[in-house]
């Protein structure tokens, strides 16, 4: 998983979603991991519109996790 979620294709998905990951994947349930598992099947561009709040995530995506990835404050910000 952390692979998938560091290679997504663009540096603003790696950083989102591998940030995502290395952040909160050690204290992960299995559920919480098989819907990361499952989100890195869908495309960076959905997964960003849901995480920045540009479109609402569908059901089977929103919840929990979502909120927290919406929070994006494990995103690292250089300055």
């Amino acid at each position: 998983m952390k692979f998938r979620a560091w290679h997504r294709g663009t540096k603003e998905a790696d950083l989102l979603i591998g940030g995502f990951f290395d952040k909160f994947s050690a204290g992960w349930s299995e559920e919480e991991a098989d819907w990361f598992e499952a989100l890195l099947d869908i495309d960076d561009v959905l997964i960003m519109a849901w995480a920045t709040g540009t479109e609402a995530p569908p059901e089977p995506i929103d919840g929990p996790m979502m909120k927290r990835m919406q929070q994006l404050d494990y995103v690292p910000i250089a300055r």
